[in-house]
Formats: structure tokens, C-alpha cells, sequence
């Protein structure tokens, strides 16, 4: 395909998307049932409209595989349990397999004593924290969904990185559509949205990082190599920091600076750490006398007088679900440099990812 033509074209159907994704894993010799687990989160994620996630990982997932630093089959077992905890070992595994596990053990145990607690150790990056606790959501019950990261964000009152973008999800079942879905980064923005502006060549708004001397900037290249800035300031660094002391410490993965970097360290495996917990509602109070009150709570909280210029009060998650309603219906609209980069898998591991319009 011509460039120009190339950067007319972005309109993805979701289904080709899956498939590509999918069997690009395979081709590394993923199972298939893991390779879809991961499909389905990377394509959910841009549904959402958290591009930063989406597809636009798949690319460092296969360099990994290929360097032997992420497992494609790997023997995920528990080390550790009691009948309302479990510490999960993901062997390096992809880190989408190995939290689906990890929640769907949290979910098991919370169905039978209450609360179900997963800790995981040596897995790798895991994406949105919002999927998994979604699962538990999709069972009635709440879902906290965890992870450190590798050392990208600076504490507050240090100009160099130490701590991770350390996500952190809570998901909370509704009588209503939409769920509640809180799913935010500890930094004032996912670094995933740093990497995706250097791709595509667009400056970041001043704030979100500083270089590598300490100073803001605008330029995402320079960003990269200095640090990203934690939200609130100590606030969200103090969050970031409880966050690894959980996913890394308690669970025994890798904290703070020892974590491998995703797309910078190559010489050892990640060593990710995620954390999770899921509270079965029936366990506290009948599930329809729950939702019931909150959706009393979200009618309360949306009636509210709104501030000067805003047009509705939003939920968490309830603009992320619009997106994915719109983009399920029209299908998700990729950036030319994301499509390049598919289409460089696509050649390297002779596949054919063809868009709308192409023949």
C-alpha cells in the first residue's frame, strides 16, 4: 500500500482485529486459548478508547517472546494459599493469561469464604487493571485490581524515576448499565499515552513529564528518558508507593527500580508484580438491596446542580463505555502508525492484516 494511502485508511473491523492479534501469538507458539485472552484484553482496551493499551502493544509482546524474556507456555502455579488468599506464580508468562487466572482464583475464593486476595509474582505487562476487574463485576461482586510497573515515575520531591505508573481498578456491579470503573495510572497520565505520542510524532501537554534534568517538557521523546509526574502530587506518589508494596513486596515480584523495563531492558525477564481482591456482595448484604442503593447513589450524584460549563456529571467508566458502544457499532479507529506497525508483524510473521478497502 502507497503512504498516502495508508494514512487515509484507520477504520479497523473488530473481528479481523482479534484474529490478527490472536494469531500472531499463536505463530510464537502461544496456545490458542491464551493467544485470544490476550486478543480480546488488547482489542477491549482500544474499544474502551485507552489506545495507549490496545493494539499498539502487541508489537513489544512479540520482541519479547522472541527474546525468550516472556513465556509463551508458561507453567502458572500457586505457591502459596489459604482458603481466602493465594500467591500465584505466572512464570513469566503473558502478563493478560496470567492475571485472567489470578482473578478468576480471587472470584473462586470469594464465592466460597467472602474475599478472595491473589498476589502474583513474575508475570509481565498486564494492561488495563479495569478488564480484570470487570470479570469480577461480571459475577456480582467487586473487583481491586493492583500492579507495579517498572521504575518510570518520579517520587514526589525526586527529579529521577523510581516508582511505577502502578495502575489501580476498582469495579463495582450496577442494576444500570454502565458498571462503575474506576481505572486510572497513579501518574498524572499512563505513560502508555507518552509512548503512543512519540509514534505518532504529537508533543504531550506540559505537566505530564519532565527530562531527564528535571525540567518540564512537551517533547515525549524527552519524556521517555526523564520521568513521568505522579497525580496530586505526594497524594498519588504515596498511592503509587502502598501499590508496589502490595504487588511487589507482599506478592515477591521485583519493586520499585528492580523491575525490568517493558521496551528498554532486554537482558531479564520483568518480574512484574499485581495484587488482587474480590469481595462477594451476597457475603455483606443481598446483591439487589446493593445495587439498588447504588443506583440511588449514581441518580443523586448525576441530579447534582453541575459546576459552570460542565454538560453532565460522568461516573468513572460510564464515557469509557459510550466509547466502547460507538466503536463496537463502527468498528476502532487505528492511527497509521499503529496500522504500520501491525502490518510489519503481519509481514514479519507471514500473516496478512488487511483493512477495510483494501483488497
Amino acid at each position: 500500500m502507497k503512504d498516502a494511502q495508508l494514512r487515509t485508511i484507520s477504520k479497523v473491523n473488530i473481528e479481523v482485529l482479534k484474529d490478527f492479534c490472536s494469531n500472531a501469538l499463536v505463530k510464537l507458539g502461544v496456545p490458542k486459548e491464551s493467544a485470544d485472552i490476550v486478543s480480546d484484553h488488547l482489542v477491549w482496551a482500544d474499544l474502551m478508547g485507552i489506545s495507549s493499551h490496545g493494539v499498539t502493544r502487541l508489537g513489544i509482546y512479540v520482541k519479547r517472546i522472541q527474546a525468550g524474556l516472556t513465556n509463551a507456555r508458561p507453567n502458572i502455579h500457586i505457591i502459596r494459599e489459604t482458603p481466602s488468599m493465594a500467591i500465584l506464580d505466572g512464570d513469566n508468562g503473558l502478563g493478560q493469561v496470567v492475571g485472567v487466572k489470578a482473578v478468576e482464583l480471587a472470584i473462586e475464593k470469594a464465592s466460597k469464604v467472602g474475599v478472595g486476595v491473589v498476589g502474583v509474582r513474575h508475570t509481565t505487562h498486564f494492561g488495563c487493571a479495569g478488564y480484570y476487574a470487570l470479570k469480577a463485576i461480571e459475577k456480582d461482586m467487586i473487583g481491586v485490581v493492583m500492579s507495579n510497573a517498572p521504575s518510570t515515575m518520579a517520587p514526589w520531591g525526586a527529579r529521577v524515576p523510581y516508582l511505577g505508573t502502578n495502575p489501580i481498578a476498582f469495579g463495582v456491579p450496577t442494576k444500570e448499565f454502565p458498571p462503575i470503573l474506576l481505572d486510572m495510572a497513579t501518574s498524572i497520565v499512563a505513560r502508555g499515552k507518552i509512548i503512543l505520542a512519540a509514534k505518532e510524532g504529537k508533543t504531550i501537554p506540559e505537566g505530564w513529564a519532565v527530562d531527564p534534568e528535571g525540567e518540564f517538557t512537551t517533547d515525549p521523546e524527552s519524556a521517555l528518558k526523564g520521568a513521568v509526574l505522579p497525580f496530586g502530587g505526594p497524594k498519588g506518589s504515596g498511592i503509587a508507593l502502598m501499590i508496589d508494596i502490595f504487588s511487589g513486596i507482599l506478592s515477591g515480584a521485583e519493586f520499585g527500580s528492580h523491575i525490568g523495563s517493558l521496551y528498554d531492558d532486554f537482558s531479564k525477564p520483568q518480574n512484574v508484580g499485581n495484587f488482587i481482591i474480590v469481595f462477594n456482595i451476597e457475603s455483606f448484604c443481598p446483591v439487589n438491596e446493593f445495587k439498588e442503593r447504588i443506583e440511588l447513589m449514581r441518580r443523586e450524584i448525576k441530579g447534582l446542580p453541575k459546576a459552570k460549563g460542565v454538560d453532565e456529571i460522568l461516573l468513572p467508566g460510564e464515557l469509557e463505555f459510550r466509547r466502547y458502544i460507538e466503536n463496537k457499532k463502527n468498528g476502532i479507529q487505528l492511527s497509521p502508525e499503529v496500522i504500520k506497525e501491525l502490518k510489519e508483524i503481519g509481514e514479519e510473521l507471514s500473516l496478512t492484516f488487511h483493512l477495510e478497502g483494501e483488497s
